[in-house]
């Protein structure tokens, strides 16, 4: 059978049940057996939980906009002047502890001055922080995060 050899129709029309057994929707008409949801004039919202508070009422409104990105670690430029004549990138700014992780985004913002000659290879730094670089004589080169190394054993040595 191909697609266009299928016997559907655009707009189907509603089932009538509770019209006799015949029909296929008599009797209960798709109702159940007794029951709220069995009477008539059941006019209850999506919400309703029996009787007893809904978990929606419950639990407060979360208002506003929550980002599911993680937010990059936070460099000050001062900081720098440690790596005096090295170069500062993700794995020694974390050996030297002034971030958490080393596959995380690192950001270098502006605070204090520069008078060491560094280069700088992280995600991103401000403009201001990438002219102090190069007037102290260091240079700036955007990386990208650095991803972190699997912890499975590998296969082949497994064998």
């Amino acid at each position: 059978m191909k697609y266009n050899e299928l016997n559907i129709t655009a707009n189907k029309s509603r089932k009538r049940v509770g019209r006799g057994i015949a029909a296929g929707g008599g009797k209960t008409a798709g109702r159940g057996t007794k029951g709220q949801g069995a009477r008539t004039g059941k006019k209850l919202n999506a919400m309703f939980m029996g009787g007893q508070r809904a978990l929606v009422q419950a639990i407060p409104k979360a208002r506003g906009f929550k980002s599911l990105r993680t937010p990059a670690q936070i460099v000050y430029l001062d900081h720098l002047n440690a790596f005096k004549g090295k170069t500062a990138d993700n794995t020694t700014l974390f050996e030297a502890g002034y971030i958490s992780t080393p596959y995380h985004t690192v950001k270098v913002i502006a605070r204090g001055e520069l008078t060491a000659k560094v280069t700088l290879k992280v995600q991103g730094a401000s403009k201001s922080v990438i002219e102090a670089i190069t007037k102290a004589g260091g240079t700036f080169e955007k990386v990208p995060t650095p991803i972190k190394p699997s912890t499975k054993k590998d296969k082949k040595a497994a064998m």
